[in-house]
């Protein structure tokens, strides 16, 4: 499937700033099941510094700085991305394997993406998370059987509630809620994983949704997405981690199905926000987000149109010398 997808952002400053510094994370990751066939970002006022470069999960963020005032800052990235489901094997291992090659041993083999295991930002460790996950993984249930009947239940017992949660909530608040966002329930199934000893990591991405039948697709009205990959360790390559979307009660091997599109896979949302940077002046701002993913194919009976995309995914935060 190929589809196209523009991500618009912009800020509106009062008074102007003087002076900033960004990183966007907004180019769309090649993997297995995505090929990534154009891309383009555009920046208005134009940088006076502008250079890429890959971070330690893989992701491309540009860097730009702004050193003359400017009343509103933004940024179009456009771009084009070719999906395919990947086969899906038949092979599970019991978790309980999983979280030992995990743990560390003195000589033992040394795994880069135990760096998964551990607690991070805004997934902390916490002995409620864990006895959420314990009746989705009894003893020598395989990881992935583990991981898909607990995003069944997370599924079932949470309420998609726009209304009930920020970018700021914890995810131990959202669990007690039992309500939320796609990034809410992204980072409970993270912290559920984690707290049994197994890598569970954050992807943002877009997901095609379908207008009503008989209506025009809205230009702009669709939002970014997040769902969680599950490492299985004794799969080769890429086919190591498994994506679940627990908003969604989706999965598959690459992406949760051809109408996801990955954007950058991390610890949790602080490390895949799609802006972020460092302002001076500017006292108060006013953030506007438009995001459409069009099909570029004729349309088939697979596509899902289920998707529920989080709009305060696109919310940046804004700290001293504010970082939106």
């Amino acid at each position: 499937m190929r589809l196209s997808i523009t991500h618009e952002t912009r800020y509106d400053y009062a008074p102007p700033v003087d002076v900033a510094q960004h990183i966007a994370c907004l180019q769309p990751l090649q993997t297995a099941s995505q090929r990534l066939l154009a891309h383009a970002l555009q920046i208005t006022p134009t940088p006076s510094q502008r250079k890429s470069a890959p971070d330690v999960f893989g992701n491309l963020r540009t860097f730009i700085s702004l050193q003359i005032p400017h009343s509103e800052l933004i940024l179009v990235a456009q771009s084009t991305v070719e999906t395919q489901m990947q086969v899906l094997p038949d092979h599970d291992q019991p978790w309980e394997l999983a979280h030992a090659h995990l743990r560390y041993r003195v000589d033992g083999t040394y795994d880069p993406d135990v760096e998964f295991v551990f607690s991070s930002p805004h997934v902390p460790r916490h002995t409620e998370f864990a006895d959420y996950a314990r009746s989705s993984f009894a003893p020598d249930v395989g990881v992935h059987a583990g991981a898909l009947d607990l995003m069944h239940r997370i599924h079932a017992d949470f309420t998609y509630d726009s209304h009930s949660t920020d970018v700021h909530t914890p995810a131990l608040e959202a669990l007690r809620l039992r309500k939320g966002v796609c990034q809410d329930f992204a980072h409970i199934m993270i912290a559920c994983l984690r707290s049994l000893g197994l890598a569970a990591r954050y992807v943002s991405g877009y997901l095609l949704t379908e207008p009503p039948p008989g209506q025009p697709r809205l230009i702009g009205n669709d939002a970014s997405h997040a769902w969680v990959s599950v490492l299985l360790p004794t799969m080769p390559g890429q086919l190591r981690w498994c994506d679940f979307d627990p908003t969604n009660d989706r999965w598959g091997w690459g992406a949760p199905g051809e109408d996801y599109v990955v954007l950058a896979v991390g610890r949790d949302y602080a490390d895949v926000s799609p802006i972020r940077g460092v302002i001076h002046g500017g006292a108060s701002h006013e953030l506007t987000v438009a995001v459409t993913v069009m099909p570029l194919d004729p349309p088939t009976a697979t596509l899902s149109g289920m998707a529920q995309s989080q709009s305060q995914s696109q919310t940046q935060s804004q700290t001293q010398t504010k970082s939106p």
